[in-house]
């Protein structure tokens, strides 16, 4: 019975007490508005409700008498052992063995689909992280936020969203002007131009670029600033594709910010026809000869420039056009993920989200990514001055970087301990997740040996305490990866993940799947099978959700 079914069953019991206390009102109360929660002392039964102390008084009733009367009713419910009235006037809700055990069952046959929800369903939601400019390595910043990034979209379209994972590629701008001039001084062999980019992959660009045009250094000085600019890009772009594969993080959109510049067949762009949209909206102003947008009037410190007085559009008319061409993409919902010094960003994208005609508190969400640091990494031999992304992933391993990114809060600063995740101990907590997956498959390996399956299910003797504290943590997974994806913080899946990891040990340690030497194998045996086999398909749904590995063997 999970908290669905046993909400069904509680309405049943209320609506006699309604109608007879209230005859003639309806209750009006559905089955999601019902809410159980786990009670901190097992010993006090497998679910709590606090539905009389909210009943009471349009019942013109005292909570605990509301209380009693609902649990002597819920008392006689198919499944349900017993119900108490505890505090002032809690509902402690206590299954039978047979109701709770059901669940693995449940689970071993959904495979896969268990957790997976439906309560972002109807949600189309772009989410966009990373975005570097395509003029260097990915980095230690760009890292985090693609394994939170990453890991949001999973859970969100584990709730049922449409989800879209975007890559805003800054390809416009004097940054790519600064790369190509870079690339052509080091294969002219001169020195870095101010402000330019350094280090040996420049290098490495820079005779990429020669090798495939070999009249490179003949060209013009103009033409070779051009061929750079194309190839450098594309071969940067490329790599920076190429690291987040291999960092298990894949985009369903790579969007060209030069897209919003182009101009259609009428010399029209997105960006301008941004500013005519805003206009429409009402929100657009001229003054001093420079078209402004009215942002203060949704919370911005002050209005913003988007059209100078000389003609050039700023960047915040890039980001409107861009913003405008996401909801012409059929996203309602825009997701920004933002690292911890783009926080003058949130009132921008929040204003702009209002001059569009759209809600600010509702159609729009950015979230500030706090700095990571790893002690004792070094900076990037070919950078020089960041620490890569490559280099963290070939020295700590992707399932422990992303698993340890992805386990903390987005707006924590957060210290790796790099001696602790190459530990294959039970105090580092990937390997603790990944060693409960494994040790599941070595218990159905060696069931199997010793002729155990899943013949039969017989629920009602999973009787052992750890077996109902297992049972109850597996029973919350669909609800916190609901959660997960409404607060988009995908470190309940991996805080959820330890815990139910250390519930699994504990009933391994206590409860035998295989019998002693020669006792015969009984229903208890391969109903614990199921159970075993429940556990280990929640904890891979678990680490499908972060993007990490569940091992089969360790």
């Amino acid at each position: 019975m999970n908290p669905e079914t046993l909400a069904e069953a509680l309405l049943a019991v209320l609506a006699p007490i309604n109608e007879e206390r209230r005859p003639g009102e309806p209750l009006e109360l559905a089955a999601s508005d019902i809410v159980f929660e786990r009670p901190r002392n097992r010993d006090h039964g497998d679910w709590a409700s606090n539905i009389a102390m909210r009943l009471a008084k349009p019942f013109g009733t005292n909570p605990r008498e509301l209380a009693q009367q609902i649990a002597d009713g819920l008392a006689g419910i198919e499944g349900v052992a017993s119900a108490e009235v505890a505090g002032p006037g809690f509902i402690n809700i206590r299954l039978d063995a047979a109701a709770a055990g059901a669940l693995a069952k449940t689970i071993v046959d959904a495979g896969t689909a268990y957790g997976t929800n439906e309560t972002q369903a109807g949600r189309s939601i772009n989410i966009e992280f990373v975005s570097a400019n395509p003029t260097g390595p990915l980095h230690i910043g760009h890292t985090r936020w693609a394994a939170l990034g990453d890991a949001i979209g999973r859970v969100l379209a584990a709730s049922g969203a449409t989800v879209a994972r975007e890559f805003y590629i800054n390809d416009a701008g004097a940054q790519m002007e600064r790369f190509a001039h870079s690339i052509v001084a080091a294969a002219t062999g001169e020195p870095t131009p101010e402000g330019g980019y350094a280090g040996s992959y420049i290098n490495d660009l820079a005779a990429r670029v020669v090798a495939a045009r070999p009249d490179f250094l003949e060209l013009p000085d103009a033409e070779q600033v051009l061929v750079a600019r194309e190839l450098g890009y594309e071969y940067q772009l490329a790599e920076q594709q190429e690291s987040l594969a291999k960092f298990n993080v894949h985009f369903d959109v790579w969007f060209s910010e030069r897209t919003l510049h182009a101009k259609n067949a009428d010399g029209v762009s997105l960006v301008d026809q941004a500013v005519d949209r805003l206009r429409e909206q009402g929100h657009v102003f001229d003054q001093d000869d420079a078209v402004w947008v009215r942002t203060t009037d949704f919370g911005d410190d002050k209005d913003r420039v988007i059209r100078r007085s000389n003609g050039e559009y700023t960047y915040f008319a890039a980001d409107a056009a861009y913003y405008l061409n996401k909801g012409d993409r059929g996203f309602a919902h825009k997701i920004y993920l933002l690292g911890a010094d783009h926080h003058g960003y949130v009132h921008r994208l929040k204003a702009l989200a209002g001059a569009a005609g759209d809600d600010p508190e509702k159609d729009v969400e950015v979230l500030i990514g706090q700095l990571v640091s790893v002690g004792g990494a070094r900076l990037s031999k070919r950078a020089g001055n960041i620490i890569e992304m490559d280099d963290l992933r070939e020295w700590l391993g992707t399932d422990a970087l992303r698993y340890s990114l992805e386990r903390s809060p987005a707006d924590s600063p957060l210290a790796l301990d790099p001696e602790l995740l190459q530990k294959r101990t039970n105090d580092n907590p990937v390997f603790y997740v990944q060693y409960a997956h494994a040790r599941t498959h070595n218990v159905a390996r060696n069931a199997a040996d010793s002729g155990v399956d899943r013949s039969e299910f017989a629920p009602e003797t999973l009787t052992h305490e750890s077996e109902a504290a297992l049972l109850g943590a597996l029973q919350e997974f669909p609800r916190i990866v609901a959660f997960a994806a409404e607060v988009r913080e995908p470190h309940r899946v991996a805080r959820y993940l330890e815990e139910l990891a250390g519930l699994y040990h504990r009933w391994y340690d206590s409860c035998r799947v295989i019998p002693l030497s020669d006792d015969p194998i009984e229903s208890v045996h391969r109903t614990r099978l199921w159970l075993n086999d429940a556990a280990g398909q929640v904890f891979r749904n678990g680490l499908a959700l972060l993007g990490v590995s569940a091992p089969e063997r360790m």
